[in-house]
């Protein structure tokens, strides 16, 4: 992979889709690296998930369409700067690992996408780490993706996601992008990342078997 002239902190936009995600944010906010700029995507929160964005310095818009996939795409196109990161606000991935997978584009890579590592018991439940588990397997075998994991922290060059034109509003977002990525052969590395129990709230999808359900449904239609 070619190397590219460094990435500069003010470059990078940090996208972080919530709904309900005000008891998680402090500590997700503070760990974003400096000079990295943040947009919270505020999808129909009921709780003061905007306020709190604000309060901790980040810029927030709001997407009423419902979605995993609403939230990002907002997010993205709102964002200015070359390069866009996303992580879940709830807590559960530490921000201070994404200039790894920054760097990684700056090396060569179209896309940098993390594999969660679980640091203790109970923190990835067996029947989402299962599901997760076959989809990754069925990248690599049709599309030669050195991928373990869907990707929920992920950096790319913000005009080169636009331009892969992923259209999925929903869970299936992020399965979406990596079947698109191979489809048009970009050069995509996975970095281990640390992966903990949600620090407030509970999950819209992980955190229970009828939402991972629905989640699995999202992604087979994307990769079936």
């Amino acid at each position: 992979m070619s190397e590219r002239t460094p990435t500069a902190a003010p470059d990078v936009t940090v996208v972080i889709p919530c709904m309900n995600e005000a008891g998680s944010l402090p500590g997700v906010l503070a760990a974003i690296p400096d000079g990295y700029r943040t947009v919270v995507v505020d999808n129909n929160s009921t709780d003061d998930t905007a306020d709190v964005a604000r309060a901790h310095g980040a810029s927030v818009i709001r997407e009423q369409i419902p979605g995993y996939g609403s939230a990002v795409h907002a997010g993205v196109l709102a964002a200015r700067t070359s390069v866009v990161c996303v992580l879940d606000g709830d807590g559960s991935m530490n921000a201070g690992e994404l200039p790894r997978l920054v760097a990684s584009l700056d090396s060569g890579a179209d896309l940098a996408v993390g594999r969660r590592r679980a640091d203790r018991r109970g923190a990835w439940p067996l029947y989402s780490r299962l599901g997760n588990a076959v989809l990754a397997a069925r990248l690599r075998r049709r599309y030669g993706l050195p991928v373990h994991d869907l990707g929920a922290m992920r950096a790319v060059r913000r005009q080169d996601l636009l331009d892969l034109h992923v259209d999925d509003r929903r869970s299936g977002y992020p399965l979406q992008l990596l079947v698109l990525a191979g489809r048009a052969h970009w050069r995509v590395v996975e970095h281990d990342i640390t992966y903990r129990p949600r620090t407030a709230g509970s999950s819209k999808v992980s955190g229970s078997l009828k939402g991972t359900i629905v989640a699995l449904h999202d992604f087979w239609k994307v990769i079936a």
